[in-house]
């Protein structure tokens, strides 16, 4: 039979124990928490909690967040001619208003060009699903047999027809790239005051530092992101505008209609890192099936348009870009997922821009240190 005190002299002497090990030197469990290990672990879930939060705010602000973002990235590539006005002695306002305007008139031409033959082939759009089902007959085994292999795995109560709608396509793309008012509006009036404040708010910015050394290092990198916009811009809008224009051409000589609309279609869609020339094949690809009788007519422009993109792509344009504005292909691709997957088609044209942005401030927080080699 055990004592009345046995309970008792078993805790007693388990804290006797605890208290001894740490006179011998062991550490209490808490204090295993204290180790750099565990500092660093919870360091990098405060730094992940952040991330986090940070992506599902910038995908629910993006109403807002993604017209002020283009606005200001726009602003930034305009920097250098506005900086160049005023050292020439025009006033801010002048300048301001001559920019914005110039941004103004090229939307307006590239939406009044695009605008008559996309509402034409939307008003098509029945015709043309019917055309282009009979020209793709040949691939109604290899969807029989996927569709067979979905209902097996995922069975369906009603079977549906197999025709081809373009409207359930271009009415979502048409809601996704067409902006709402309310975000046009905010688009233009940010560009406005981005373009009228720069100066001002490029000084109150720098101002807003301590010393002296992190003001400079602010004002270096203002300049760098500024500087390598409007390079990237007035770069890539030249490359752009020779695609364009042989976009055009390739129409013109094989055939299609409205010869221009595609050149202005590849001129926008080219802005857009390697899926951009991928979406104007398969447009050039459906306007032939759908305008030409013969399939072999019908890959005529798509094939001479992948031909002259990937020309441009691996010869023309790193000869003309060189080296300073070369990026990492697999940054660029991952940087266009990301953007794609949060911010949709509108992202994939700020994709570049925002990497380059990051690349710039990145480079100079973290400058590359040249090592030395040894006697």
């Amino acid at each position: 039979m055990r004592p009345p005190g046995a309970s008792l002299n078993i805790r007693s002497s388990k804290h006797e124990a605890a208290d001894a090990s740490v006179k011998n030197g062991a550490p209490p469990l808490m204090e295993n928490f204290n180790t750099p290990m565990w500092q660093i672990a919870s360091q990098m879930a405060i730094c992940g909690i952040f991330l986090i939060a940070f992506i599902a705010a910038l995908d629910l602000a993006r109403p807002v967040l993604l017209p002020a973002t283009f606005a200001f990235v726009i602003g930034l590539m305009l920097g250098p001619l506005s900086a160049k006005a005023e050292r020439s002695g025009v006033p801010t306002i002048v300048t301001a208003i001559v920019l914005w305007l110039l941004v103004v008139v090229i939307c307006y031409g590239v939406i009044a060009l695009l605008a008559t033959p996309v509402l034409d082939w939307i008003g098509k759009a029945p015709e043309i699903g019917n055309i282009i089902k009979a020209r793709l007959h040949f691939l109604d085994g290899p969807m029989s047999a996927l569709r067979d292999l979905r209902n097996a795995f995922l069975p369906e109560k009603e079977q549906t027809g197999a025709g081809v709608d373009l409207v359930t396509f271009v009415q979502p793309a048409l809601a996704i790239a067409t902006p709402a008012i309310g975000q046009t509006f905010i688009f233009f009036g940010m560009l406005f005051f981005v373009l009228l404040g720069r100066s001002r708010m490029r000084r109150t910015l720098a101002t807003g530092f301590d010393d002296h050394a992190t003001r400079l290092r602010f004002l270096k990198i203002w300049n760098d992101i500024e500087n390598q916009l409007t390079s990237y811009l007035s770069v890539v809008a030249v490359i752009n505008l020779a695609v364009g224009l042989g976009a055009a051409a390739i129409a013109f000589a094989v055939g299609l209609p409205n010869a221009i609309a595609w050149g202005v279609l590849a001129f926008i869609l080219n802005f857009i890192p390697y899926i951009g020339a991928l979406i104007m094949q398969l447009i050039l690809l459906g306007v032939g099936l759908v305008t030409f009788p013969d399939s072999a007519h019908a890959l005529a422009a798509p094939l001479l348009y992948l031909g002259f993109t990937t020309l441009e792509g691996h010869f023309i344009t790193p000869a003309i870009m060189g080296q300073r504005l070369t990026l990492v292909p697999l940054i660029v691709f991952l940087a266009l997922v990301f953007w794609t997957w949060l911010w949709g088609p509108a992202g994939a044209f700020l994709a570049v821009p925002l990497l380059i942005v990051a690349l710039v401030v990145f480079h100079h927080v973290f400058p590359k240190r040249v090592p030395t080699l040894p006697d």
